[in-house]
C-alpha cells in the first residue's frame, strides 16, 4: 500500500484510482500523491488512452472557459494573459544540487531554494479545481526512441494541447519495466483574472529538476511554459541522450522525393525566421515533423523520429498563397486550437493572413479596437505576433504516410539554415561530417531584421539552433554531435541561407529552396557534381539551370548564379573571427572545432591570394 492511497481514493473515482493502481508503478503513485497533497485539488481525474478520456479533457477545456468554440466545427480559441505570450527565459531555470555546477551560460538556481520557492507558489493552487493526470509519449510508443511522460496540471487546455501534439502514453507506462525511466511534469495555472488567465505573471516560474527528470511551472498558461513535453522536455532529453549515446535536436524531418520514386529523408536546424517551417512544408515534398527530432543508430543506420505528433506553429503570415496546406487545415472542420488571435463573429483573424482584418473584436487584450494601447502603454496589434495554431500532423495533406514509423527513418542529409544578407551562398555542402557540424552547425548565425528588432543586421550566434535549450556546456554538446555514429555512414551535411541580398533586394525567390533541396537529394546519391568554394561544395551552373526548369519552370541565368554563389571572402573571414572569439571563451571547445575553423581560414586565405576578395563560381 502506498502512503498516498487514502488521500487519492478520497479525491478520485474508483475508475480513476484503478487506472493509476493498474500501472503498478511506485514512482508514478508517489508523484501523483505528492501533487495532490501539495496542490490540494477538490477532485482528481486520471485518464488513459481511450477516446472517451481524451474527449472529456477537450470538453472540460471549453466548460472551464479556457477555450471558446469558433464558427467552424472543432475549432476553438485560447487566450493567454497579456504579459504571458511567450517563453520567459529569465524565469526558466535549472535546479542544481549544491554539489554540482552547470555551464555559467545556463540560467540556474540552487535546487533546494528553487523547490522551496516553486512549492510556495503551488501550495494549495488546485483548491476549487480538478487535478488532471494524463500519460503521453515523446517519440513513437513502444519503440527504442519512446520516452514515457506523466503530466499533472489543473489546465484542461494544457491536456487538450498535448493530446494534439503528442502520442498517448498510458499503454507505454503499462509496458514500462520496474524502475524504468520517464519524464514528469507538474503545472499549476495559479490565480486567474476575470478572463480566466493567469494573474500573477510576476510570480511565473519554470524550473527543471534534471536530477529527477521533472519540470515544474506555475502562474502561466502559455503553452511553451506549460506544455512540458515541448521545449522543456528537450532540455531533459539532451541530458538523457548524453548519458545514453544518442542525440536530441531542435530539427524538422522531411521527405524529399527524388527520381524514380526515391525517398530521401532530411533533417534541418533553423533559428527563428530562417525558413524552418517553409522548408519542412515545401510543395511536392512530404513532412514528417516540424520541430523536434531524436537521432539513434539502429541496425547500423543513422535514424530519426519526430518527437511529436502535432504542430504548435506561429500563425503570423500564414496565408493561402504561401502556406496552402496549413491554410486549408485552418479553414476546414476538425480539431484546431488557435491561440491569441483576433476573433470576431466566431472567425479568427491574424497578422499577415492576406485578408482584410476587422478593426475590433476580442484578442489577447480582451475587448479590442484598432489603435488601442495595452496595459503597458504600448500599441497593440490585431493578433499577437506570437499567436499560434495547434494541429495534428496526421491531418496534413502533405504528411509522409510513414511519419510515425516506430524505427524512424534513415537520414540522408542534415541542414543548418542561417540568415545573413552578405555572407553565405544559398546552399553548400560540407566536406565531411566534422566540417559540417563545426562550420555550419556550431557557427550558425541569424541576422535580425529592422521590422522585428529595430536594428537591422545584428548577428546572433545559435549553435545548432539549440542554444536556448542546452542543458550542458556548449563544448560537451558539440562533442556529442561529433562523436555520434562514429562507425557508420553518416548523412551529408548542408548549409543554407535564403536571405542573401544585393542593393536591398533578396537574391532568392521564396520557392528557390525547392531547388536547393532537390540538389541536396542528388548530391546525397552521387548524382550531381559540385565545385569547391573554399568553405564547402557548391552546385554547378548547369545542374541548377536544369533543376530550376524542372522544379519551378523558371530560367536560371548565369547572372543569377554569379550573384548568388560568389564566395565573399572578407565577410566569411570576419564571421570566422567572430565565432573564434566566442569559442575561445568556451573552456571545453573540442579540438576538432578549433582545427576546422583554422583549416577553413587557411583555405579562404589561400583562395583570396589566388583569386581576390570576391570569387565568381565560374572562376573556381
Amino acid at each position: 500500500m502506498n502512503k498516498y492511497d487514502d488521500l487519492l481514493k478520497s479525491k478520485m473515482s474508483a475508475e480513476s484510482f484503478a487506472k493509476l493502481a493498474a500501472l503498478n508503478n511506485d514512482e508514478v503513485m508517489e508523484f501523483v500523491g505528492y501533487a495532490a497533497e501539495l496542490c490540494e485539488p477538490d477532485s482528481i481525474f486520471v485518464g488513459d488512452d481511450s477516446g472517451a478520456d481524451v474527449a472529456y479533457c477537450r470538453q472540460l477545456a471549453i466548460d472551464n472557459k479556457e477555450e471558446t468554440p469558433l464558427s467552424i466545427d472543432g475549432h476553438t480559441v485560447h487566450y493567454d494573459g497579456y504579459f504571458d505570450q511567450a517563453r520567459k527565459k529569465e524565469v526558466t531555470k535549472y535546479l542544481v544540487p549544491k554539489e554540482e555546477t552547470l555551464d555559467d551560460k545556463l540560467n540556474q538556481i540552487d535546487r533546494g531554494d528553487g523547490i522551496a520557492e516553486l512549492e510556495s507558489f503551488q501550495r494549495g493552487a488546485y483548491k476549487g479545481r480538478q487535478m488532471l493526470v494524463r500519460f503521453f509519449c515523446l517519440g513513437p510508443v513502444n519503440s527504442e526512441f519512446g520516452i514515457p511522460c506523466l503530466q499533472i496540471t489543473d489546465s484542461a487546455y494544457v491536456i487538450h494541447s498535448e493530446d494534439l501534439l503528442y502520442r498517448r502514453g498510458y499503454k507505454a507506462f503499462s509496458n514500462l519495466e520496474k524502475g524504468g525511466e520517464f519524464f514528469k511534469f507538474r503545472h499549476a495555472t495559479g490565480e486567474v483574472d476575470e478572463r480566466g488567465t493567469s494573474k500573477n505573471y510576476e510570480k511565473n516560474r519554470v524550473f527543471m529538476d534534471y536530477t529527477r527528470n521533472t519540470v515544474f511551472s506555475v502562474n502561466t498558461q502559455y503553452a511553451g511554459n506549460t506544455v512540458g513535453l515541448k521545449k522543456l522536455s528537450l532540455r531533459l532529453a539532451i541530458r538523457k541522450a548524453d548519458r545514453e549515446g544518442w542525440l536530441a535536436e531542435h530539427m524538422f524531418i522531411m521527405r524529399c522525393n527524388g527520381p524514380n520514386n526515391r525517398k530521401t529523408y532530411l533533417c534541418g536546424a533553423f533559428p527563428s525566421a530562417c525558413g524552418k517551417t517553409s522548408t519542412a512544408m515545401i510543395p511536392g515534398e512530404n513532412i514528417v515533423g516540424d520541430d523536434l527530432a531524436y537521432f539513434r543508430v539502429i541496425d547500423g543506420e543513422f535514424r530519426a523520429v519526430n518527437v511529436e505528433s502535432g504542430i504548435f506553429g506561429i500563425i503570423t503570415d500564414v496565408n493561402s498563397k504561401d502556406d496552402p496546406v496549413i491554410w486549408n487545415l485552418l479553414n476546414s472542420p476538425g480539431e484546431v486550437v488557435f491561440g491569441n488571435v483576433l476573433v470576431k463573429d466566431g472567425k479568427p483573424y491574424w497578422i499577415g493572413m492576406g485578408e482584410e482584418i476587422p478593426k475590433d473584436g476580442v484578442n489577447y487584450c480582451g475587448k479590442w479596437q484598432e489603435g488601442m494601447l495595452g496595459p503597458d502603454g504600448k500599441p497593440t496589434t490585431q493578433s499577437h505576433k506570437n499567436a499560434r495554431y495547434t494541429v495534428q500532423i496526421d491531418k496534413l495533406e502533405n504528411k509522409d504516410p510513414e511519419w510515425d514509423k516506430s524505427e524512424g527513418h534513415q537520414v540522408g542529409g542534415i541542414i543548418y539554415g542561417g540568415r545573413d544578407s552578405d555572407i553565405s551562398v544559398p546552399v553548400r555542402e560540407a566536406y565531411s561530417w566534422e566540417h559540417g557540424v563545426c562550420t555550419m552547425g556550431a557557427m550558425l548565425e541569424s541576422e535580425t531584421t529592422a521590422a522585428t528588432i529595430g536594428q537591422e543586421g545584428v548577428r546572433k550566434w545559435n549553435v545548432m539552433s539549440n542554444m536556448d535549450f542546452l542543458s550542458m556546456s556548449v563544448g560537451r554538446y558539440l562533442q556529442n554531435n561529433l562523436d555520434f555514429a562514429k562507425d557508420i555512414e553518416r548523412p551529408n551535411v548542408f548549409g543554407t541561407n535564403y536571405f542573401l541580398k544585393k542593393d536591398g533586394e533578396y537574391l532568392n525567390g521564396k520557392l528557390d529552396k525547392s531547388v536547393w533541396i532537390k540538389w541536396m537529394e542528388l548530391r546525397i546519391h552521387g548524382e550531381a557534381d559540385a565545385i569547391d568554394s573554399g568553405c564547402g561544395l557548391i552546385p554547378k551552373y548547369e545542374d541548377l539551370k536544369r533543376l530550376f526548369k524542372e522544379v519551378l519552370d523558371e530560367d536560371y541565368t548565369e547572372k543569377n548564379y554569379v550573384e548568388q554563389f560568389t564566395t565573399n571572402i572578407p565577410e566569411l573571414l570576419a564571421k570566422l573571427d567572430r565565432i573564434e572569439k566566442i569559442y575561445s571563451d568556451i573552456d571545453d571547445t573540442p579540438e576538432t572545432m578549433r582545427n576546422e575553423m583554422r583549416e577553413q581560414k587557411e583555405r579562404l586565405e589561400e583562395l583570396r591570394a589566388l583569386k581576390g576578395d570576391y570569387v565568381s563560381p565560374f572562376s573556381l
